[in-house]
């Protein structure tokens, strides 16, 4: 397990592990007054957080799940990506795609934060690239079944 540095500028709690194998951690709306996502709305949402993440990691911000089948809201970048050099407030674009307003509350869990291991890579230009068995097949390529 790493340690990461947070400075908690709002008034929710930390984000947390919901159970012992959980991957992501819920953040938090930290808003003074509610905000009413209209259809096809998109805002970003403050969560008072902001982290310093050690070198070779990044948090990604992803939809939760619930709130995209039961009310049609997303995280439009989705993965929202912070890298380890960002320290500005973690921010969370939401938007809604259902026919309905959405209110997002203070406190509301509107997203979930996964911090993983990342690599950085060094590009080098050949003439040739290994065959493979899929080739240059394109989207779909390898069917449905």
């Amino acid at each position: 397990m790493i340690q990461i540095k947070v400075i908690n500028k709002g008034h929710q709690q930390l984000p947390a592990y919901a159970t012992s194998q959980s991957a992501g951690m819920d953040l938090r709306a930290n808003i003074d007054a509610p905000i009413v996502l209209k259809p096809m709305e998109r805002r970003l949402v403050p969560t008072g957080l902001h982290i310093a993440l050690p070198v070779g990691f990044e948090a990604q911000v992803r939809p939760r799940s619930g709130l995209a089948l039961k009310h049609g809201l997303t995280v439009l970048n989705s993965p929202g990506t912070i890298d380890a050099d960002y320290r500005g407030e973690i921010m969370v674009l939401l938007i809604n795609f259902s026919d309905e307003p959405f209110t997002i509350n203070d406190g509301e869990r509107i997203a979930q934060m996964v911090i993983a291991r990342h690599e950085q890579a060094e590009f080098v230009e050949v003439d040739m690239l290994d065959e493979t068995e899929r080739g240059e097949g394109g989207y779909g390529h390898t069917g449905v079944k």
